[in-house]
């Protein structure tokens, strides 16, 4: 039984329902319950290259149907904050499809002449010329955004550059901090609610990481449920000056709390 009535679920992806592109067991039956009880969720990940599409279709090869509309990324989380504070506005775009398609979902113009935003998203082929064209930018006035402060993204050969340590390049060189949307930001917690008509007194977030999905979660006001199938121990979870309101083994062990 859960402290609360949980009326609708948001949960990490890596490390809580696949784990290097295989399902974590458990998983598939989680989702499964959900989507025949029709309860609202979504899937959420700070990574902005794929969009809906690619990432449920990379969900679907590990044996999870999760459907386009139940994902949720920093892009989008990106391109909803946009889309509020300057409607059809300009930006200047380092990053992929699922972030220059979000974008342009929400009525923007990508352009490098006089843009009002340089928006910096994660890429595996980080432009040189087009970095130091957002630092160009940026010295002359275009706000900093960014889609998420990870400094690295993990691969089969070991870490890469992501979009933070990219970020903090730019930084250095024009003094001009980001605005980062993703995980942490409890702000991607808020626009995954708004997504679904979600509240967050009766939403809880499932992640195995405490510094990222356990802290936006808490800072949003939902439930928060550390899983031991990622990163972060049970030892290491008890180091935080915060605490999860729960911690499990996996997502299988919430099953019982969907009858």
């Amino acid at each position: 039984m859960t402290a609360r009535e949980i009326r609708s679920w948001l949960m990490d992806m890596d490390g809580v329902l696949v784990s290097e592109d295989q399902a974590i067991p458990g998983a598939d039956r989680f989702i499964a319950r959900l989507r025949e009880r029709g309860t609202p969720f979504l899937v959420l990940t700070n990574n902005s290259i794929y969009t809906r599409r690619d990432l449920a279709a990379r969900l679907a090869a590990s044996g999870l149907e999760v459907p386009e509309e139940a994902i949720w990324t920093s892009a989008l989380a990106t391109a909803r904050f946009l889309e509020d504070q300057r409607p059809e506005g300009s930006a200047f775009v380092i990053g992929e499809a699922g972030l220059t398609t979000a974008l342009h979902g929400a009525g923007y113009t990508l352009t490098d002449r006089s843009p009002e935003y340089v928006v910096l998203g994660e890429t595996r082929t980080y432009s040189f010329e087009r970095i130091t064209r957002a630092i160009r930018l940026i010295a002359n006035g275009a706000r900093f955004l960014a889609t998420n402060p990870d400094a690295t993204g993990p691969t089969p050969d070991g870490p890469l550059p992501a979009t933070g340590s990219v970020a903090a390049l730019i930084s250095r060189a024009t003094g001009v901090d980001p605005y980062f949307i993703g995980k942490p930001n409890p702000l991607m917690m808020r626009s995954a609610l708004n997504a679904i008509d979600a509240h967050s007194e009766t939403a809880a977030m499932v992640g195995d990481r405490m510094d990222t999905d356990v802290v936006s979660g808490l800072e949003a006001g939902m439930e928060t449920i550390l899983v031991l199938t990622g990163v972060t121990t049970r030892e290491e979870a008890e180091r935080y000056p915060y605490r999860a309101s729960r911690i499990v083994d996996s997502v299988a062990d919430l099953l019982p709390a969907l009858d």
